[in-house]
């Protein structure tokens, strides 16, 4: 059992010292699901973008995303709060703001995570159709790890770490073995460059590529999610999330060009669109280029890998329940821990409940689990975090001009998170724009889910007001750092 005087946590805490920098660099990489972008999102991305030249997007989204971890990373040494974006906010701009920016983080995070289960069902029962002749309904494999995840998010999340962990590290021997396959021979006409150049990168659709480079990177908010249970905090956080950022973004690069030489840089266009499914696009290259073996085992991680995005999400999501129940913008039961496990059990189970209803409402109406519940409901994910993060480098000016003590770079306080905001935000309006284009969605519906997300920041104003209202003294302490 544990004993919560050894956690460092006291009753109706988190688990404090549980985390450290590798634990929480595997939540981060996790929710970003490596071999799942590689295998699934890639392809699409390089149909619909700039073919080979997406190595070089990526490269470059690396980059911003760096630009505004300067800005994130010095604000969060000064923050600890597992309400993270939202408790930024507070402090930044106000709580009204805050709690706008709470509700989406939590519309957000609950429609990637419900929507990957569709990507998750289907392909999982594919496999088992394919491996053992057994048909299963998506939703069965679905709910099945449903409760897994439960499960593990209601337990302490030492053990999601270390079962994150294991699946992540096999997502990426099995991509990097390939990798290294098709470097060692050459690929298919020579190793060529031509990917990181300004002529492919800006070719066909550099906005729709951009896009998918961006949800490549969901998930990165995880880093200050759990600061309240992390190892020194101040000096945690910051490692995790820049050595989150290089390692997702070194592999990416790296590996979508190696397929862009596995498949040959001018041949690579046409070779998606005479493909039925592109998402079948790197195991092909990994029976070109190693044998069915490694193919195999790289199927059975695709789908381990959508289950580690599950559950990293789904612990993130609770934490966000949690925050926002012991600061009473939510019921106040939200806000309290397990008194074994120190884990936000409540949250754990209400996010459960919510993927239960999102999942169980696509799977009653007969929606494809793929081309409608996975590709509405991540793309809107990945909008709400764009978002999020556009207002959060606002929030870090905003922070630092009113506590100049606490940092004197102008790099780190002012002109990383100016420029951060203005990428940002333009990026989230051209994906409002071509949000149709990318999820296939009715016309109807390319607007009205972008506009939920305005939705939730209207109802996380008017909470935030009507605690302003009725308990002052609890609205004057939103978003405060807990030591």
């Amino acid at each position: 059992m544990t004993d919560n005087r050894l956690a460092g946590a006291a009753p109706g805490e988190l688990r404090r010292n549980a985390l450290g920098v590798s634990a929480i660099t595997f939540f981060v990489i996790s929710a970003a699901a490596p071999l799942t972008t590689v295998a699934g999102g890639a392809p699409i991305g390089m149909l619909l973008g700039d073919g080979a030249g997406l190595a070089g997007t990526y490269f470059l989204v690396m980059l911003i995303i760096l630009l505004f971890s300067v800005g994130y990373t010095a604000m969060a040494r000064n923050i600890k709060n597992s309400g993270a974006f939202y408790a930024f906010n507070v402090q930044g701009l106000g709580g009204m703001v805050g709690g706008g920016v709470a509700i989406v983080a939590l519309l957000a995070y609950n429609t990637m995570q419900a929507g990957i289960y569709g990507m998750f069902g289907a392909a999982s029962s594919a496999w088992l159709s394919t491996q053992f002749g057994v048909t299963v309904p998506w939703w069965v494999t679905a709910f099945t790890a449903m409760a897994a995840i439960a499960i593990l998010g209601y337990r302490n999340v030492d053990l999601s770490a270390k079962v994150l962990g294991l699946l992540v590290a096999g997502e990426f021997i099995v991509v990097l073995i390939l990798d290294l396959a098709i470097v060692r021979k050459g690929g298919a006409g020579g190793l060529s460059t031509a990917p990181f150049t300004p002529s492919l990168i800006f070719s066909g659709s550099p906005v729709i590529a951009s896009l998918f480079g961006f949800a490549s990177y969901i998930g990165f908010e995880a880093t200050s999610i759990y600061s309240e249970e992390a190892r020194d905090p101040r000096r945690t956080i910051p490692r995790a999330t820049y050595l989150s950022v290089f390692i997702i973004g070194a592999f990416y690069t790296f590996t979508l060009w190696c397929m862009a030489d596995g498949e040959g840089v001018d041949r690579l266009p046409a070779a998606l669109k005479a493909m039925d499914d592109p998402t079948r696009f790197l195991f092909l290259l990994s029976d070109r280029y190693v044998g069915n073996v490694l193919t195999t085992a790289m199927s059975l991680l695709f789908i381990s890998s959508l289950f580690a995005a599950l559950l990293a999400f789904h612990n993130a999501v609770a934490r966000y329940f949690f925050a926002l129940g012991r600061e009473r913008l939510l019921p106040c039961s939200l806000g309290s821990t397990h008194s074994r496990h120190q884990s936000p059990h409540f949250g754990s189970v209400l996010q459960s409940l919510v993927a239960i209803v999102l999942v169980g409402a696509f799977a009653v109406t007969g929606q494809d689990p793929v081309l409608v519940l996975f590709s509405w409901l991540t793309n809107l994910g990945t909008l709400g975090v764009t978002a999020m993060m556009a207002i959060t480098s606002l929030t870090v000016l905003a922070f630092f001009h009113r506590n100049r003590d606490l940092d004197a770079s102008i790099l780190r306080t002012k002109i990383c998170p100016a420029l951060s905001f203005v990428l940002m935000t333009l990026f989230s309006i051209q994906a409002i724009r071509q949000f149709g284009v990318l999820t296939g969605a009715s016309t109807t519906m390319a607007v009205l889910l972008p506009f939920s997300l305005v939705a939730a920041m209207a109802i996380g104003v008017m909470v935030a007001a009507r605690l302003k209202k009725t308990a002052p003294e609890f609205y004057a302490k939103l978003g405060c750092p807990r030591d």
